[in-house]
């Protein structure tokens, strides 16, 4: 560890609620639960897990949007992807679909298991006022194209976005750059080993823990809860095992810990939000409701 720098430590924590969307595709929801939970640039965060077809099979039906990105990473079965621009793509497990809805998008999506189980996670994105009405996107990130990283103490890191270099490692991430630079990382970690990233103080950032037990400093993480972080250059995160209350713990096992880490520039611009769509104004919202009623969303 670099003791010059100054560590991220959790400065607040949003957890999941049970929610449903699409047609009624049970999930939770951390970020983008109501507008006090957004993390700039981050709106939402949708995390989702069944083994149970009737969570999930109506799917997303089609669908607008508008002003920002999604960015569907599948941990576990599929996701079928269809849009207006003709794209066709079947998300498998390991895969990313990052799509820039900009000035218009209309898509449907289908979740399928495999192996008895369906899991992953949607994020959005926002997108400055200058590129909110720029020319829709779409890219299916196979499994094979994301790299790893993986350490000497047993740690792998999957790079999805952005950029990571530890241990004289380096990769970049399918998606890098953009106004925002987002970074965005699945991180395992063995039990009872730490790691230690560096997170530029320039970046809003938190962490998602969905496997095993960690720690940050003397916070514990908990499951399905949003860790974000407050200033620093580093964060420091210390795997427990199935045991969160400490790294020796007695009780814990021998449970990796798997978490997100995500983080991006912050906009810092006004946000006018109804459901799909995401603007600076509420006028906006309103062209944006109209043009989709007039079908001219994508034009």
């Amino acid at each position: 560890m670099n003791t010059s720098q100054k560590e991220r430590n959790i400065a607040r924590l949003i957890p999941a609620v049970n929610s449903q969307d699409g047609a009624g595709v049970k999930l939770k929801r951390s970020l983008g639960r109501n507008p006090a939970t957004r993390i700039d640039p981050f709106l939402m965060l949708d995390a989702f897990s069944s083994i149970n077809p009737d969570d999930y099979i109506g799917g997303f039906p089609p669908h607008p949007h508008r002003g920002f990105e999604t960015v569907t990473y599948m941990l576990d079965g599929h996701m079928l992807h269809r849009d207006h621009m003709g794209n066709e793509g079947d998300l498998r497990s390991g895969g990313v679909q990052w799509m820039t809805a900009g000035r218009g998008v209309i898509h449907e999506e289908r979740p399928k298991m495999a192996e008895g189980l369906m899991r992953g996670f949607q994020l959005w994105i926002n997108l400055p006022a200058n590129e909110k009405m720029k020319p829709a996107a779409y890219q299916n990130i196979e499994p094979e194209e994301v790299p790893v990283i993986t350490l000497s103490n047993g740690c792998i890191i999957k790079v999805i976005a952005g950029e990571c270099e530890l241990e004289g490692q380096q990769a970049t991430g399918p998606i890098a750059g953009g106004s925002v630079a987002p970074i965005y990382l699945d991180i395992q970690i063995p039990a009872g080993k730490v790691l230690t990233l560096p997170v530029s103080d320039t970046l809003s950032a938190f962490i998602y823990l969905f496997e095993g037990g960690a720690k940050i400093g003397d916070s514990i993480l908990a499951d399905n809860v949003a860790a974000v972080l407050g200033a620093g250059d580093q964060v420091t995160i210390h795997s427990t095992g199935s045991a969160a209350d400490s790294i020796n713990s007695a009780d814990a096992t021998d449970q990796p810990a798997r978490l997100l880490l995500i983080a991006g520039k912050a906009i810092g611009e006004p946000i006018a939000q109804y459901g799909p769509f995401v603007m600076n104004t509420m006028e906006e919202v309103e062209q944006a409701i109209e043009d989709y009623q007039n079908n001219t969303l994508t034009d």
